[in-house]
């Protein structure tokens, strides 16, 4: 992964204010479509379920293959970007999604599982040159007191993508299709399966059309471009120190990993929890619209996260937010009716600032190797992939019981905030460059 510098320290507030407010907009907005592309698979899944006949474990393996995406394209993006730079990358990211989002309009045609799952692997793909070089442009452009704001910002644009995909999914997909109205256990026939795949067509190109818009815009937009002078003095001094003396990312890396199983199969088997009649007998078009209060809860935690770590120490937060959500999804497992439902919605609340928290413990006191630790982490996103043992567990032990999974990863991650996030061998700040 290219070296990650840290905030321009040679920009006047004048130039900050100039040069950067524009360009973080720009950005913002990235980080909304990806927060947005992501989410419509949560209602993406049910749909696909009932149109190529899916058990849990194929609809979650659907999910798996985009997370896959992650831990396969991270290091190839890494090293476009040191060739290409990170305005081209940017462009190239948004393109490749755009590539998916036409192909995914192909696939919903034909209708086919696997080219399905091929577009959705190309989408996360796109996504994935995004992340890897949207997060740390994001941290080096403007003043460096105001970094950490900055990451805050664009997190809480990304949230606001995630709360308005489902209603956008809801209405286009679910609610313009005959699996999205219908009650539970509805079977469709071969016709209405085949209508109901070509209902994705719209959203799809509706969501192409952006991205290839936001692409030119970000094309010729005068981006500020990151210096590399002192990439090659961090190289030098990164050879001098080990990754694996840092605890707080030793144990980080498989705390985001543990953490996406837990959000990932939260989201995905979302509207059809709420579905079952026990729960709360909706359609998959009305428990759609559910989706939107889990998603805008995590947008909520995150705000008042931010405020509170201000005063309270990030790992102690962690923990709190970590046995919140333990018991949350316990109450999820072993109850019923809108309790059940209301609970599991809740976990949004708790997941909020799990990952951004994970993520800046992970990173604390790595000096020069903070580019590296960075490239292991985001690679940890892969950890979604493996909601495809949730969907095992639902198909054997029943949807709701497989719930318990995501209660044990959270146990995890109070076990990471209580011990694993100390920094061991903590290194001064990476050499900065505006």
């Amino acid at each position: 992964m290219p070296p990650v510098v840290s905030p321009g320290a040679s920009a006047t507030p004048h130039e900050s204010s100039v040069r950067y407010g524009p360009a973080l907009t720009l950005l913002a907005s990235l980080f909304f479509m990806w927060g947005f592309i992501t989410v419509i698979n949560n209602t993406l899944l049910p749909h696909l379920r009932a149109v190529f006949d899916l058990n849990y474990t194929q609809t979650t393996l659907i999910e798996s293959v985009w997370f896959i995406a992650y831990f396969v394209a991270s290091i190839p993006s890494a090293k476009l970007i040191e060739k290409i730079g990170y305005q081209k990358s940017l462009v190239t990211g948004l393109l490749i999604m755009a590539a998916g989002a036409l192909g995914m309009m192909l696939a919903a045609s034909m209708p086919s599982y696997g080219v399905t799952l091929t577009m959705l692997f190309v989408i996360a793909s796109g996504i994935t040159l995004l992340q890897v070089a949207a997060n740390p442009y994001v941290a080096v452009v403007g003043k460096p007191e105001t970094a950490s704001s900055r990451l805050n910002l664009v997190q809480a644009m990304n949230s606001a993508g995630t709360m308005l995909a489902p209603m956008f999914g809801a209405y286009l997909i679910l609610g313009r299709s005959k699996s999205g109205t219908a009650t539970a256990g509805t079977v469709l026939t071969q016709a209405e399966r085949i209508a109901d795949a070509q209902s994705v067509i719209l959203p799809y190109a509706l969501v192409a059309t952006v991205l290839i818009v936001l692409a030119v815009i970000i094309a010729r937009f005068p981006l500020p471009a990151m210096g590399s002078a002192t990439q090659r003095l961090a190289k030098e001094e990164r050879k001098k120190h080990s990754l694996w003396q840092h605890r707080n990312l030793v144990f980080g890396v498989p705390a985001i990993f543990i953490y996406l199983i837990a959000e990932i199969g939260v989201a995905n088997l979302f509207v059809n929890f709420v579905s079952q009649p026990q729960i709360a007998n909706l359609t998959h078009e009305q428990a759609g619209k559910y989706l939107s209060f889990l998603w805008g809860g995590m947008m909520i935690g995150r705000f008042a996260g931010s405020a509170i770590m201000q005063k309270i120490d990030a790992s102690i937060v962690l923990a709190a937010f970590s046995i919140g959500a333990f018991v949350v999804m316990l109450v999820t497992v072993f109850s019923t009716g809108p309790v059940a439902m209301w609970s599991l919605i809740l976990v949004g609340l708790f997941h909020s600032i799990m990952f951004p928290t994970i993520f800046t413990l992970g990173i604390k006191g790595l000096g020069p190797l903070t580019e590296e630790g960075s490239g292991l982490l985001i690679m940890a996103i892969a950890g979604g992939a493996l909601v495809v043992v949730q969907g095992y567990l639902a198909d054997s032990y029943g949807l709701q019981t497989s719930f318990l999974l995501t209660a044990a990863c959270e146990l995890y991650v109070l076990f990471y905030a209580l011990w694993g996030s100390r920094p061991t061998h903590a290194l001064p700040d990476a050499a900065i460059e505006s």
